[in-house]
């Protein structure tokens, strides 16, 4: 008798505690996925590819100077 009384109360927590996880999870899945969630995550996801694309670019630019002046020296003492 007690067997089962236990078996039964490990059952119905388990329940309650597998039941309480899969709300959680679909509650925060359906939001993560909402449209002013998702709106908001690529608005911020542009502005950081903007700010890498210009970094990239200025980075770039110094190599070009840099590679500008190399061979300008080399050159310059030929001459």
């Amino acid at each position: 008798m007690f067997k089962r009384l236990f078996w039964l109360v490990v059952g119905a927590g388990f329940g309650f505690g597998v039941s309480f996880w899969l709300t959680r999870f679909v509650k925060e899945t359906v939001n993560r996925y909402s449209p002013e969630r998702v709106s908001a995550d690529l608005g911020s996801a542009l502005k950081e590819f903007g700010t890498d694309l210009r970094a990239a670019a200025t980075e770039a630019v110094e190599g070009m100077r840099e590679a500008e002046a190399d061979l300008r020296a080399r050159i310059e003492p030929n001459r």
